[in-house]
């Protein structure tokens, strides 16, 4: 029996050319969440998307600090920062949604990371939680009192927009099928999902929805 999906919104993050097979930070298998998506999309009357989009001084890209590289860790913002190659930078083709990802009914699109001097991960907040994107105050004067959460990376921006989402009140699922991890340690997906689990995060497969 299919759920009810009175008062949900499904949330698409990140995805993103740079996030993808041939990008700058690729998801191993990441296109392969773009049909589910698609397919989930036409089960939600609410679509959000998120986008990562950086300016080129972004203080969490390697580059930009003299003789690191990424994968090392600096400070940043007060918080241990891990450090990235170039993404997603605001105007590239990187940062753009992939060209297969159906955009049509989206509601609105919230950008994030446009701050230089903070990483954001969550879809909500920066990662020092003083920057607000503004999706959970517009998700909630809309009613919205569910969120489906797809997109990538699972052990990243995705695990992040959960626990956010959590933390505001919201119901929160995570369609495991149309999300993937970045792995930088092999675990991370599985450790991000068992994390996710603790915090109240339900999680279940698109064909909950689907069939």
């Amino acid at each position: 029996m299919a759920m009810n999906l009175k008062n949900s919104a499904l949330l698409i993050i990140d995805v993103q050319n740079d996030f993808l097979p041939g990008g700058a930070l690729a998801v191993s298998e990441g296109d392969a969440v773009i049909p589910v998506i698609n397919s989930l999309q036409e089960h939600f009357t609410f679509i959000v998307a998120t986008q990562d989009f950086h300016p080129e001084d972004h203080g969490s890209f390697a580059a930009n600090h003299k003789g690191k590289k990424p994968g090392e860790f600096i400070e940043l913002a007060g918080l241990q920062q891990i450090l990235w190659p170039v993404h997603c930078v605001q105007g590239s083709e990187g940062a753009e949604f992939h060209a297969e990802l159906n955009p049509i009914r989206w509601q609105a699109i919230f950008q994030k990371g446009t701050n230089p001097e903070v990483d954001s991960y969550s879809g909500f907040f920066d990662n020092a939680r003083r920057g607000d994107t503004g999706l959970g105050d517009f998700l909630q004067n809309e009613g919205i009192m569910n969120v489906f959460l797809t997109g990538l990376a699972q052990d990243y921006c995705v695990k992040f927009t959960a626990l956010d989402a959590v933390s505001l009140g919201f119901k929160t699922y995570l369609i495991t099928d149309a999300t993937r991890a970045v792995n930088l340690s092999a675990e991370d997906g599985e450790k991000a999902l068992d994390e996710l689990k603790k915090a109240g995060v339900i999680l279940i497969e698109s064909s909950a929805i689907l069939d």
